[in-house]
């Protein structure tokens, strides 16, 4: 096997073996082999374009666009020209997959399921770093740097990866290096002969042996055991290394809270990054169950965490300090002992794929039945994991309290606290004038903060106009609530990130929560909660209440008891408000789960179809290993056929100029007249035919002649044909040097002066590969020769019996 041949198998083999690394993504493994297969095709275009030879830009390119042709086969060949050739639809899905696919990673717990937009990153990922570690270890012979693409693919893996299993990951990674740098280093020393092993003892006794024998892998042996020593340290020192958070041997995490004790603080993480995208997910997957004691579950929100600082642009959680969590949680901040309440017990169940820092819970809670590491932040109520404790395959239970305050009540609270009021109505000067006009307008006649914020919430749900749409993007700046105002399209996010703060203009204290609905039933007494039942909605303040939940968004949720009657007297401000019931059934642009959706069916993701799906296309993992194979080899011979003949011609060029002559033993001869052959072949493709009646130097002079050659390669010409007649008639034949040189300038000469079309021709159709057809011809007469004599002497003893 050659050296380039040991190389682009050992690129291969690294980059698959650090790709391995990506393998606790994703809750499928069937991709990798799909790399596999694709990483090999594209080894060997390398491999067969290095062989012509092509120039390295030209190997790459020709790597990289077999690359792109087998991708358009797997992902895009519905839209493909003839399955395999992209086009702008197919550039078109690809895009949109990777959309998808990003997506999907910022929104789904590890493992992630295999989507297909997250298959083209991972497989497309594995061919863009194989593409780069063959072209550095192989093309450009330089295995060293190619291990920075490796190191790059594998701290993604180790980056977004959970668990123990990281060193085998690296151990890959690293193994499939060294076995690159080990191939690359035995290249590098077979180009200078033999390997020289230093001084042995053969097997007799003390004579030294030079060179062969167990000797000769000396080298090889301390370079593997250089590598065995660098790979044992690499795995061993940082065991032995304090983290930044912990001292020596100690625990470390990367949870939200800081620190190891009872203090800290908690950061500001917003969990709207992927809000959005749970309502968009083409499957409606079971984010969790639960039960609960409770008389109905129309108020069962599961409120994650609450957004209460408002820049401008985005709402989010404040940076503050959390402790233990206390064996029954403070009062609610707020309630009176007048306000009707009852206790209820809810236990609830998360699946094993959902990974939360925040605990879903209802509000307010009471007291927290869970296991793990988990810290409570008092203001906003909210349980967050510490050194990486999240949600996954948790089941917990929350005593909680369903506060049921009357609008009398709401419209006679008083004054908030000061520190109340002075946070939780700041807004920022960046926030356009016309979110103000609007909230005064809406609230005219109003009189108190009550009434404003029903007519808030009214002029959202019913009476602006708005629609409920979860393809409008969140927006950023402090245009987006003005945007949406205008545009009077949006979804969650918008409704609650506006409502909130349009009553913080108004002075009324507000935030957002993040949670859940209350989801469907899931039979003998269970509900069900997916991921499009991801929601946001305002929290506003009321002395003597609390932090209380209002509705804004249309056809989601259920519009509180407390918002349907705002006037004292009892009569209905606003009979067409959302009711319970209508709330409890949404309608049919609702993106959230509908009761014909079972259990069953949000587990297996066969809901699929009651959401817009993101990207079109089949979730599958594409055609085949066969269709793929067979679409490849009939693409590239629908490709390579018309290059044939140019690639047959540099092969042959190289051959002739290259492979002969490099030894101490060639012979000087066949090297010189290998010269004279490719000499005239190259006149031949330029338009001069060859004339085998002259003698070199008169073959030679007409060249020149006819080409009108320079000086310089007129003097090349010459001197290759007199090195002919010297190894033809001489006594003893010399070898001549520079002879390769002497007919690449022969041939920048002819190329010079010749016309654009006749470059081309020379280039793409030269005129002497027909010495290819004579060739076959001359092979195909000698083989019905040979096969006519044999015949024949078979068949004369029987006609001598006959």
């Amino acid at each position: 096997m050659s050296g380039g041949s040991r190389l682009s198998i050992c690129a291969t083999l690294a980059t698959f073996l650090a790709s391995c690394a990506l393998l606790p993504l994703v809750d499928r493994s069937t991709w990798v082999m799909q790399a596999a297969f694709l990483l090999v095709i594209q080894a060997a275009v390398g491999a067969l374009a290095r062989r012509v030879p092509l120039a390295r830009p030209l190997t790459v390119a020709a790597q990289a666009l077999v690359s792109l042709l087998l991708l358009t086969l797997v992902f895009a060949h519905e839209q493909a020209i003839a399955a395999i050739l992209p086009g702008p639809d197919a550039f078109r899905h690809f895009g949109l997959l990777l959309e998808a696919g990003g997506e999907d990673v910022g929104q789904y717990a590890i493992p992630a399921p295999l989507s297909d937009g997250i298959r083209l990153m991972l497989v497309g990922g594995t061919l863009v770093i194989g593409l780069l570690v063959d072209a550095l270890a192989v093309t450009f012979r330089s295995a060293a740097p190619a291990g920075l693409p490796l190191l790059a693919l594998y701290s993604v893996a180790a980056g977004l990866s959970e668990g123990g299993a990281d060193w085998l990951w690296f151990l890959l990674a690293a193994g499939g290096y060294l076995l690159l740098l080990l191939a690359e280093s035995r290249d590098r020393l077979s180009q200078w002969g033999q390997v020289f092993g230093g001084p042995g003892r053969a097997s007799g006794g003390a004579m030294p042996v030079q060179g062969g024998g167990r000797g000769a892998l000396a080298p090889v042996r301390t370079g593997r055991r250089i590598g065995a020593v660098a790979l044992g340290l690499a795995l061993v020192v940082p065991l032995a290394l304090p983290a930044l958070d912990s001292g020596l041997f100690g625990p470390s995490g990367r949870g939200v809270g800081g620190g190891s004790g009872g203090g800290g603080t908690i950061s500001a993480v917003n969990p709207l990054v992927s809000l959005q995208n749970s309502l968009n997910q083409p499957e409606d997957r079971e984010v969790m169950t639960y039960r609960t004691n409770a008389s109905q579950t129309t108020d069962m929100y599961l409120r994650i965490v609450s957004l209460d600082e408002f820049d401008g642009t985005t709402w989010r959680p404040s940076v503050r300090s959390i402790g233990d969590v206390p064996s029954t949680l403070p009062d609610p901040p707020g309630l009176g002992a007048d306000v009707r309440r009852t206790q209820v017990r809810t236990t609830i169940s998360a699946a094993d794929w959902y990974a939360q820092d925040w605990l879903p819970m209802p509000y307010p809670a009471t007291k927290v039945g869970i296991d793990g590491r988990w810290r409570f932040e008092q203001v906003g109520r909210t349980l967050v994991g510490d050194h990486g404790q999240t949600t996954r395959g948790q089941t917990y239970t929350v005593d909680s309290l369903v506060v049921r305050p009357t609008p009398q009540q709401l419209a006679a609270a008083g004054t908030p606290p000061s520190n109340v009021q002075r946070e939780f109505t700041k807004v920022p000067p960046s926030l356009p004038d016309v979110v103000q006009r609007t909230a005064l307008k809406v609230t005219a006649g109003a009189s108190n903060n009550y009434e404003r914020a029903v007519k808030l919430q009214d002029y959202f749900a019913v009476s602006g106009g708005f629609t409920y749409n979860t393809e409008v993007r969140a927006g950023s700046g402090s245009s987006a609530i003005a945007r949406f105002l205008k545009q009077k399209e949006g979804f969650c996010v918008h409704f609650s990130f506006s409502m909130a703060a349009m009553a913080r203009t108004l002075g009324i204290p507000a935030r957002v929560a993040v949670g859940f609905t209350p989801g469907v039933p899931a039979g003998k007494g269970a509900y069900s909660v997916g991921l499009r039942d991801a929601h946001a909605w305002p929290e506003l303040y009321f002395e003597g209440v609390g932090w209380t939940r209002f509705e804004p968004t249309p056809t989601r949720g259920t519009a509180p008891d407390y918002t349907v009657d705002n006037s004292p007297d009892g009569s209905s401000s606003n009979p067409t408000a959302p009711s319970e019931s209508a709330s409890a059934a949404p309608s049919a642009p609702a993106p959230s789960a509908s009761q014909s959706c079972s259990l069953a069916q949000r587990k297996d993701g066969s809901c699929g179809d009651a959401a817009p799906a993101v990207v079109g296309g089949t979730p599958d993992d594409g055609p085949p290993y066969g269709t793929i194979a067979l679409v490849s080899v009939i693409a590239l011979l629908v490709v390579g056929v018309p290059l044939l003949p140019m690639l047959w011609r540099r092969r042959l060029r190289a051959l002739r100029l290259g492979s002969a002559g490099r030894g101490r033993d060639a012979d000087p001869a066949a090297h010189t007249l290998a010269a004279w052959r490719e000499v005239t072949d190259t006149a031949w493709d330029h338009g001069i035919a060859p004339d085998d009646s002259q003698t070199p130097r008169k073959a030679a002079a007409r060249i020149a002649r006819i080409g009108e050659l320079d000086p310089d390669a007129a003097d090349s010409v010459h001197r290759v044909a007199a090195a002919v007649e010297q190894v033809l008639y001489a006594p003893r034949p010399r070898p001549a040097s520079g002879l390769g040189e002497d007919v690449r300038r022969l041939y920048d000469g002819l190329h010079a002066k010749s016309s654009r079309s006749t470059r081309l021709r020379a280039t793409f159709a030269p005129r002497s590969a027909v010495r290819v057809a004579w060739a076959a011809g001359r092979r195909r007469e000698a083989i019905a020769q040979g096969l006519r004599e044999r015949f024949g002497r078979q068949a004369r003893p029987n006609r001598q019996e006959g």
